[in-house]
């Protein structure tokens, strides 16, 4: 399981030394706001398109999309 942290900048030094003491953390890596938030997204597009594929949400043909750009 993963988990995201939002952590003030002037804390993120004392945090990483913390859980590094802790033996079930497997990794903890250092992630820039930007992907960060790329991420977030990502797992947010992947969400709606499994919502589209159960059919509990309406998709947006790629052709549509294309045409209104």
């Amino acid at each position: 399981m993963k988990l995201l942290l939002n952590i003030k900048d002037d804390e993120v030094s004392f945090f990483m030394k913390v859980i590094k003491n802790f033996d079930f953390i497997k990794d903890a890596t250092l992630l820039s706001d930007t992907k960060a938030e790329l991420m977030k997204e990502i797992k947010e597009s992947i969400e709606e398109l499994k919502l589209i594929r159960e059919g509990k949400l309406n998709g947006i043909p790629a052709k549509d999309l294309l045409h209104d750009l």
